[in-house]
């Protein structure tokens, strides 16, 4: 391939990864913030609804506001990244990277929900290090030292 066809299909898994981060934080995390301003203003008991959720630990049941308002900041972080991935700045990329592992990491505490979390960072990190890295060996490339 070619310098360009390279740096087109690079941009292509950018793009794609940044479409993939940014659904996750408005979809996946920027709605259970905004549904936190609805019930805080509706009155509705949190405890009752905690206890409908399925949440795998109780623990987590328990604190289900805080986990709201860290899905805002969770979901700010991500379309933050996404807007710098699909402007080309290596902070969007760096930051989009961090986001997919810690993701990868805390899926298992939000079980059933964490799959659908997983698949998303999953895919979109294979497609940040694939555009990254590309056809790049391990070991023995151009920069390799003897």
């Amino acid at each position: 391939m070619t310098d360009t066809s390279v740096d087109a299909a690079s941009r292509h898994r950018f793009k794609w990864a940044a479409g993939l981060q940014l659904a996750q934080g408005l979809l996946m995390e920027g709605l259970p913030f905004l549904l936190l301003i609805v019930v805080l203003l509706s009155g509705v008991d949190l405890d009752d609804l905690a206890s409908r959720l399925p949440i795998i630990l109780p623990f987590f049941a328990g604190q289900l506001v805080l986990m709201m308002v860290m899905s805002g900041l969770f979901a700010a972080l991500r379309i933050v990244a996404s807007i710098g991935l699909l402007k080309n700045r290596m902070w969007g990329y760096a930051l989009s990277v961090v986001n997919c592992v810690v993701t990868l990491v805390l899926m298992v505490f939000m079980l059933p929900a964490g799959i659908v979390d997983g698949l998303l960072s999953g895919t979109a990190l294979v497609l940040l290090f694939v555009g990254r890295y590309g056809d790049a060996p391990v070991i023995g490339g151009p920069d390799a030292r003897p």
